[in-house]
């Protein structure tokens, strides 16, 4: 059998790539995108603020600490969503086989695509070239024999880089590495390993698959196989997105359905401006809070009666979950999320007992978010919600 051909291409610092490239004046200083800065998490930093020790899931406090000058800016989550649905164009002209792992990274099975693009460093360059003619967005890419060493490589030379591991090289490659690359490996089970004495990943397969098992029981199976340079999984190119959601921790505690339900309009907008972007309908809202005391999460789940894409329908299904949440205590975290997807073109089961004319309702409210959109894309967000625009109160018109 042939030897396989994995890619893994990671976007560099991508929403604050996407926000220096729109704003040039960003361009060379450190920009720290998340929530706000009193309770949020960053979640992307780019390069220059790395340099201060910032990285994503860091408190947003923390980062101000050590980057007091940075450019914090809030999640734009309808412009890395329209980056990403271009750079996933440019890779399905490379490959059928795509696999997506978020908006920034992807796997894809290029076995064989050496007749059309040439050796891996040719189709890592070739794919480079690609992405960034079409998005102006700079990428780095790891090619290998299997996804768990292609994510890796792509990993090692960051940013803007490429690294090649042809085939039989995958342990020695892996080798020097320490054992938090090893999938699976987290702080606590770091631990464990370093209490044996394991370093890097050298260690770990030098001490053998029977004794790491006899020591660790399945994990130590995982890592030992992981240690090898292992890795059989395909690449799953219908491997399908669980959620969107969009969530805020909030820089005041709220409390009251009031109050909730005005956080939900905005998520809801965002949400169903993302399934939109993506081509995405849903058949399931979630709403999340996490109260004050304790820091205890709450979740409800709904379904709507037929397949959505509009913040109208998303809305009215989150305000009927809202009863079964204790809207009086405070919460310093409110979201909506969007689950149960269907790609485009794939058909969906309506409720046999939904009213028609909630679900003509949607599909009229979609018609005109769509409209909308359009709108946005050609003359940016220059459309809003009437409920948005303060109000004269002092009479005139």
């Amino acid at each position: 059998m042939a030897d396989r051909v994995i890619v893994h291409l990671d976007m560099d610092a991508f929403y604050a790539a996407v926000e220096q490239r729109d704003r040039p004046e960003l361009v060379g200083r450190p920009v720290i995108v998340g929530g706000p800065v009193r309770r949020g998490v960053v979640s992307t930093a780019s390069y220059e603020a790395r340099v201060f020790g910032v990285h994503s899931a860091m408190p947003m406090a923390e980062a101000v600490r050590r980057c007091p000058d940075g450019v914090y800016l809030p999640v734009d989550m309808a412009r890395y969503t329209e980056a990403s649905r271009a750079i996933m164009d440019v890779l399905h002209r490379f490959s059928p086989a795509v696999e997506p792992l978020s908006l920034d990274e992807a796997f894809l099975d290029m076995t064989g695509a050496e007749f059309l693009f040439g050796p891996p460093a040719s189709i890592a360059r070739s794919l480079k070239d690609a992405v960034f003619a079409a998005v102006r967005l700079t990428c780095s890419v790891g090619v290998a024999p299997n996804k768990f060493v292609a994510k890796v490589a792509s990993d090692l030379h960051k940013p803007d880089g490429i690294t090649i591991v042809p085939p039989g090289t995958e342990a020695a490659f892996l080798a020097p590495l320490p054992i938090g690359r090893l999938w699976g490996v987290g702080p606590k089970t770091a631990d464990r390993l370093q209490r044996l004495g394991l370093v890097t990943i050298a260690d770990v397969a030098g001490m053998g698959p029977e004794r790491l098992h006899q020591r660790l029981g399945s994990l130590g199976d995982h890592v030992a196989y992981l240690a090898r340079g292992l890795d059989d999984r395909p690449v799953s190119p219908d491997r399908q997105r669980k959620s969107v959601g969009s969530e805020e921790t909030l820089a005041v505690d709220v409390s009251g359905r009031e109050a909730v339900e005005r956080l939900l309009r905005d998520h809801a907008d965002r949400v169903a401006r993302h399934l939109r972007g993506a081509g995405l309908k849903a058949r399931g809202v979630r709403v999340k809070v996490r109260y004050t005391k304790g820091f205890v999460l709450a979740t409800r789940d709904g379904r709507a009666g037929a397949p959505f894409d509009d913040s109208v329908t998303l809305f009215a299904e989150a305000r009927r979950l809202l009863p079964r949440l204790e809207l009086d205590r405070p919460m310093r975290l409110v979201g909506l999320a969007a689950f149960d997807l269907l790609e485009p073109g794939q058909a969906g089961q309506g409720d046999l007992f939904a009213s028609g004319d909630g679900e003509a309702r949607s599909e009229r409210a979609s018609r005109v978010e769509h409209a909308v959109d359009s709108l946005r894309q050609r003359f940016g967000d220059v459309v809003t919600r009437a409920g948005r625009i303060p109000r004269d109160r002092s009479g005139g018109a």
